[in-house]
């Protein structure tokens, strides 16, 4: 996986359209503790992926996309309770949690890549004799 920037990432491209989209969508919404809360989860996923690849180390950049994913959970999850609330037109509704569903699948991928790559690297060889 080569990219310069994690500007260069279709997943944090995504994930900053969802987010704006999300924001918009939700302008006048009337529930203003959820709407809060939808507004910080979906600001977290491309901040959460941007983060990680800005650490620098493979095991950070992991930890920080599990972290972006478990945000797209939590979105979905008051993307559903605003549907119930039917405070969201099914089909928008349908639409965003599909979304957010696509970009957790991306950054499962996205994960499992770059932690492929340590796993595979070889290790090196002990040198080292046992003496007795």
């Amino acid at each position: 996986m080569a990219y310069k920037s994690f500007e260069d990432l279709k997943v944090w491209q995504r994930a900053c359209r969802l987010a704006i989209e999300i924001f918009e969508e939700f302008r006048s919404f009337d529930f203003i503790n959820l709407r809060n809360q939808i507004e910080r989860s979906a600001l977290s996923i491309p901040s959460n992926i941007a983060e990680g690849a800005e650490r620098g180390g493979v095991k950070e950049f992991s930890q920080f996309l599990k972290i972006a994913k478990g945000s797209c959970g939590e979105l979905r999850t008051q993307l559903y309770i605003a549907a119930k609330l039917k405070t969201l037109e099914s089909q928008k509704s349908k639409s965003l949690i599909a979304e957010s569903k696509e970009i957790s699948a991306m950054i499962e991928g996205l994960r499992k890549s770059i932690t492929k790559t340590t796993k595979t690297a070889p290790k090196p060889n002990n040198t080292r004799t046992k003496t007795t």
